[in-house]
């Protein structure tokens, strides 16, 4: 058995070198696949533990540790950003403004860095192999399929996979780590962007125009009836509508009004109903306004599938771990899937996968902000806790397997 106490105290002993990484990442932070600063920074950590690293798709980085013999595992850490402008009172402010790190990426691939070092220290007792992949544009669902179209599944082959999520705001001491059941464990995603074309003019003149407000309010309050009446009771479908926008100045009736958001569902019946509907719904309201109304649709993420083999075994090897701080997710949640969406989900339909989170803000003690928001800050004394649990599953999954 590999000597948890070990693992748990040298985890601790690189303590402050995992949150300077983790604080350098935070004051430059960077979105989609444009990760100029950030993705030279993780080569270069890994290269100074003695990593070949190597590219894989638009942004990505991998690499290998262990034997090239047995079974392999993947330890994911995501690296991009949001376009938020931060305001959290913090020392290590993002410098790139417009940008943040709202969503604890910066904490991931602290983590996956910390266990890298950890593994290098542990790799005569590897039994098989760990790829790490470092991912680039998470936020926009688009980072993961492009790795595995890279063949960051292969070479060697993946025969499971695990991430581990920061959580902020919620109402539970840090370090806990969440493990969730078998099963359907996040929502899908897809995005939208609905455009109302009208006829502007003058506001003085509304009979000479062709007002597309008008009508694309009346698209917005319709599709709020898809729930209501379009699916069955029970089904989950979630409508965020993010971003609205007409019209630049106040006495000018605009010509288009533009909306983007997003759809969120448990099965592909409930998101082809909601998105055939969606469709019929803005063309036929803007054409009651004589308007024309079209939707696209985007950015699609699956949902997220938990293996059930999987996540027993890591509910017991963090067990082993941390003990009381493993947690069962379903104690949370009722044992619901959560409406979040997560990118690692098309990994989840090639590999048997285990999404893990992380507490990282407890709100009932000085964390009252979620992520996304602009004001959410991270405790990164925990760093040292998820570099561990992500080092020891995988030395004791490949152990068993």
């Amino acid at each position: 058995m590999i000597d948890t106490k070990n693992i748990m105290n040298e985890a601790y002993s690189l303590e402050e070198k995992i949150r300077n990484i983790r604080r350098e990442l935070h004051i430059h932070p960077e979105t989609g696949f444009d990760l100029k600063y950030t993705k030279p920074f993780v080569r270069e950590r890994l290269e100074e533990l003695g990593y070949t690293v190597e590219e894989c798709g638009k942004a990505g980085l991998v690499t290998t540790i262990g034997k090239n013999n047995g079974k392999c595992i993947l330890l994911r850490a995501d690296m991009d950003a949001l376009p938020i402008k931060e305001e959290a009172d913090i020392d290590y402010k993002s410098v790139n403004e417009g940008f943040m790190h709202g969503c604890g990426h910066d904490m991931h691939t602290a983590m996956l860095l910390g266990a890298a070092e950890l593994l290098k220290n542990h790799e005569e007792e590897l039994k098989g192999t760990v790829k790490l992949m470092f991912q680039p544009a998470e936020e926009i669902f688009q980072g993961s399929s492009d790795m595995i179209n890279n063949g960051v599944l292969e070479n060697p082959h993946v025969d499971a996979a695990i991430m581990l999520h920061v959580v902020g705001g919620m109402p539970i001491k840090e370090g806990a780590v969440l493990i969730p059941s078998g099963g359907v464990t996040t929502a899908s995603c897809e995005q939208y962007h609905i455009t109302i074309q009208g006829k502007g003019g003058h506001g003085s003149m509304p009979q000479n125009c062709i007002d597309p407000i008008t009508a694309a309010s009346a698209v917005h309050l319709a599709l709020q009836e898809v729930n209501a009446r379009e699916l069955e009771a029970g089904e989950y479908g979630v409508f965020t509508t993010g971003k609205f926008v007409a019209g630049d100045v106040s006495n000018v009736i605009p010509d288009k009004a533009e909306m983007w958001g997003t759809i969120r569902t448990l099965n592909d019946n409930a998101r082809l109903i909601i998105k055939t509907r969606m469709s019929e719904i803005v063309e036929g309201i803007s054409a009651a306004y004589r308007c024309k109304g079209e939707t696209d649709f985007f950015d699609y993420c699956p949902t997220m599938i938990t293996d059930n083999d999987l996540s027993v075994k890591t509910m017991s090897y963090v067990k082993e771990l941390i003990g009381q701080g493993a947690i069962d997710m379903s104690l949370f949640n009722g044992g619901k899937p959560g409406s979040g969406s997560e990118d690692f989900a098309f990994v989840s339909h090639e590999v048997p996968t285990v999404g893990m989170f992380i507490t990282a803000g407890d709100s009932t003690n000085g964390y009252p902000y979620s992520q996304h928001h602009p004001k959410v800050c991270f405790n990164d004394d925990i760093l040292y806790i998820g570099s561990a649990v992500h080092a020891y599953t995988a030395l004791r999954w490949l152990s068993e397997n």
